[in-house]
């Protein structure tokens, strides 16, 4: 017999991430890459190369040319898949996990409000706009002046990082996506600019057979849209809504028939607009089918990290303890740089932060670019911060030793 094949579509950084998790339970990736100098690429000996839309390309990562083993599962580090081709592989005996059935519901954030919806899941108030610019703009209009002004207007597929994302306060702010959605272009969403206190992330792993283990809820913090920081576990929460934001987390995951890790995005909001520093509540913002940024920080932080956690529910083994290893981890994601070379930080780095983690995702230096993150652990969270910050602006060439 020999040791499970999962094939990954995607040769970003997450699935680069998976690497490690597999050599270490002995399990064998095939990942489709983009090119050959992904990250993925750059670790992972079976990468064939090939677009995340090439029908031929997916079944070939399935059932390469012979000589090959066939794949024991098909997994994603990304959502943007055919769901027509994954029911077609279903339907001839390839596990997808998660199922086309679930991944429509990150794909599609009018689908996933909607299933959202339906499941009694706390969301912000939403509708889809018609995709018609002058009936769009009436509905946004109309919701603007319910909503006190100001609204969040989203691209129902394809957006990520902040990317199709706008906060509009004029009924024509929205006029060029409504352009695109007449022709053939994604659907358009508005929804209530929520005022939240914070956003927090609840991540859960759930296998085949239904066993559903639940991470710490982290704080996640936003720079220019995209994360930048991540406290695990989120300081000050209350542990009323440390269990409601893991028992919605658990819900979505069998709500959904989710296979794998999930990330649910939150917004923590004031039960009373009219008292700010009051009790809280939570609302879903987003979801994530698949290892999550927010969900770095156990690499380190975990007694089970994420793509372990995310491997393990794929081949329905039993899942990992998600207790953390130390009162507080901190991650902090290395976002650009003014550096040529990153490595080049590393000397002054691990001589001034010894208990940092770095995990480099081998990109090329571009500004604002997740080019990897740095990971902190310990008893004391000022000091466990203040390290995990200065080790990251090391990378990014922000200070110097």
């Amino acid at each position: 017999m020999t040791s499970p094949v999962i094939a990954v579509v995607g040769g970003g950084q997450l699935a680069r991430m998976m690497a490690p998790a597999a050599a270490e339970l002995g399990v064998r990736l095939r990942v489709l890459v983009e090119s050959p100098d992904t990250s993925a690429a750059q670790v992972v000996t079976d990468a064939p190369v090939g677009a995340a839309s090439d029908e031929a390309a997916i079944r070939a990562l399935i059932a390469p040319p012979a000589g090959q083993d066939v794949a024991d599962v098909l997994t994603f580090e990304h959502e943007h898949v055919p769901n027509a081709l994954l029911t077609d592989l279903i339907a001839h005996g390839t596990p997808v996990r998660p199922g086309p059935h679930a991944l429509v519901a990150a794909q599609d954030k009018i689908v996933m409000r909607t299933r959202l919806h339906e499941l009694g899941v706390p969301c912000p108030q939403w509708r889809a706009l018609p995709a018609s610019v002058d009936e769009g703009r009436v509905a946004l209009e109309q919701f603007l002046a319910v909503s006190g002004g100001e609204a969040v207007v989203k691209l129902a597929r394809g957006g990520y990082d902040g990317k199709g994302v706008r906060v509009v306060s004029g009924a024509g702010e929205a006029d060029d996506w409504l352009v695109a959605a007449t022709e053939g272009g994604p659907p358009v969403l508005v929804e209530e600019k929520v005022p939240f206190r914070r956003e927090l992330s609840a991540l859960v792993a759930r296998r085949p057979s239904g066993e559903v283990r639940a991470w710490p809820v982290v704080e996640s913090i936003q720079r220019d849209g995209v994360c930048s920081e991540v406290v695990a576990p989120a300081p000050g929460l209350s542990d009323d809504i440390d269990a409601r934001a893991r028992e919605i987390a658990s819900d979505v995951a069998e709500g959904l028939d989710v296979t794998g890790v999930l990330a649910v995005e939150m917004f923590e909001v004031p039960l009373d607009p009219a008292d700010p520093d009051g009790p809280t509540t939570v609302l879903v913002n987003e979801l994530a089918m698949r290892p999550h940024n927010s969900g770095h920080w156990t690499i380190d932080g975990s007694v089970t990290s994420q793509f372990e956690q995310h491997l393990r529910a794929v081949l329905d083994l039993p899942l990992g303890s998600t207790e953390p290893v130390a009162p507080w981890t901190v991650m902090v994601n290395v976002l650009g740089s003014e550096r040529k070379v990153l490595t080049g930080a590393l000397p002054d780095l691990f001589e001034r932060y010894d208990s940092a983690r770095v995990n480099l995702y081998g990109k090329g230096i571009r500004p604002g670019r997740k080019l990897g993150h740095v990971n902190v652990s310990g008893g004391d969270l000022d000091e466990v911060r203040a390290a995990a910050k200065g080790a990251a602006a090391l990378l990014m060439g922000e200070e110097t030793a």
